[in-house]
């Protein structure tokens, strides 16, 4: 994984958005029973929520999709 990506996670995960903190709050902790890792790069793209064991991944909308920021 290039550093920049691990960089730009960290970032990221220090500014979560209200929406993301709610949903972390729920997901965190194996709190649907399954492991989630937030903001995960995989590929050319960083998700905000990704679970490898049931090949979910969750992106939410916000400020910066809309303007390309993300």
């Amino acid at each position: 994984m290039a550093k920049v990506y691990v960089k730009q996670a960290r970032v990221l995960r220090k500014n979560m958005t209200r929406a993301e903190r709610v949903l972390w709050g729920r997901l965190r902790n194996k709190g649907l029973g399954v492991k989630f890792r937030r903001q995960e790069p995989i590929g050319d793209y960083m998700v905000d929520f990704v679970c490898y064991e049931r090949g979910i991944v969750i992106e939410l909308d916000g400020w910066a999709t809309c303007w390309g920021f993300g």
